[in-house]
């Protein structure tokens, strides 16, 4: 390996930013992982490796603090599915912890019921499945905190720029109000105010709300002065090409997706579809970009980090959707008989892999870390070049 390769990798990168796209593949790969198990063991791991590589890799900016957010929404959910289990469930299973006053219900809604016993084993269910969507949670607020939401509306193609917009806007939506949450508690507690209990989350709704408000009109008139909404000279015929094939290429790869997926569908169909419907969306967004008049300053570079760390979420995501259809009993915590979780090997080394992205993504600009290395950095450089 070359010099100029291995500077290209890990923590003795120069620094820069990754491409958002990269660090949402990876997180979405998560996500896709998580979605395809119920073991306990392995959503625990994804879990780790994501805070791990947010550790490592998150920029020195407020939209950087979401993961901690979006896992304690994880517990919340869990939380939530557990008592609607408590309250609504059908005590399947043997091991009863406790038996509630059960309300009797009109005989149209048989099937439901509201109280009665609470079992050991749909209890453990209810935690497995929360832990589900927590997990899945937690990936996308690993996503929020290491891609740059400016930077990933900047890559967005032309033909999808607005769609782009309103979707970067509502990814923004929860970092920057942990930033306006933190901001106003620091004010609080300047002041010699309380920063927590009811009367400070009274106390921070109307300033965080404020905040919110500016931001919207700082955007729009953002948006305005830098011509958003202009479109430019296209002839109508070709406008409408570009739509059906963008319409084409989004059906097509959902149903090819789906058969490719689903184990009833032979490859033969599956495959050409998919094939189909991707190309037909490229060739559409292709065309519907001439419409759009936009410039980009530096746009992200896509280079070997980039595919490292895409690669890194790609491989867990299709170990367990492949693992899901040959052994899909691997990838389930069992709860009837209740016993202790079993270790998957394969799904486990898999997600392990992702925590790679830690390691090969250069470290963002701004950093501690960083502007520790930056003297010894330069100093090396400088070396070399001599």
């Amino acid at each position: 390996m070359s010099r100029r390769t291995a500077h290209a990798l890990g923590d003795g990168a120069i620094p820069r930013w990754l491409h958002p796209g990269a660090w949402w593949v990876w997180a979405l790969g998560l996500a896709t992982a998580a979605s395809r198990t119920t073991s306990p063991i392995v959503l625990a791991l994804i879990v780790a490796v994501a805070g791990w590589v947010v550790s490592r890799r998150r920029p020195d900016a407020p939209w950087s603090r979401s993961y901690s957010v979006f896992l304690r929404v994880g517990l919340v959910v869990i939380a939530i599915r557990v008592a609607f289990t408590v309250v609504l469930g059908a005590g399947i299973g043997a091991h009863v912890l406790v038996t509630l006053p059960e309300i009797p219900l009109p005989e149209w809604m048989a099937g439901v019921s509201i109280g009665g016993p609470v079992t050991a084993e749909e209890l453990l269910l209810s935690v497995y499945l929360g832990l589900v969507l927590a997990t899945m949670l937690a990936c996308i607020g690993a996503a929020n905190s290491l891609a740059s939401p400016a930077r990933l509306l900047a890559s967005v193609p032309a033909a999808l720029y607005e769609v782009g917009v309103a979707v970067v806007v509502a990814m923004t939506f929860a970092p920057q109000l942990v930033g306006d949450v933190a901001r106003v508690r620091t004010a609080r507690r300047l002041r010699g105010r309380s920063d927590r209990g009811v009367r400070a989350f009274v106390g921070s709704v109307m300033p965080v709300l404020e905040g919110a408000l500016e931001r919207a009109v700082d955007l729009a008139a953002a948006m305005d002065s830098r011509g958003y909404g202009r479109t430019g000279p296209v002839a109508p015929r070709v406008r409408r090409t570009g739509s059906a094939l963008l319409l084409l290429g989004v059906v097509g790869t959902c149903v090819g997706v789906y058969a490719l997926l689903d184990g009833g569908t032979p490859g033969s169909v599956a495959l050409p579809l998919l094939v189909l419907g991707l190309a037909a969306g490229l060739l559409g967004m292709r065309l519907a970009g001439r419409r759009a008049i936009r410039t980009r300053y530096r746009p992200d570079p896509w280079a070997l980090p980039e595919w490292l760390v895409s690669l890194s979420g790609v491989v867990p995501a299709v170990t367990l959707v492949v693992m899901s259809v040959l052994d899909p009993d691997v990838l389930v915590g069992q709860t009837a008989p209740l016993t202790w979780p079993g270790l998957p090997v394969i799904p486990v080394l898999a997600v392990a892999f992702a925590a790679l992205a830690g390691v090969v993504a250069p470290r963002p600009p701004g950093t501690a870390a960083v502007r520790d290395v930056a003297p010894a950095r330069r100093r090396e450089l400088e070396e070399v070049a001599a």
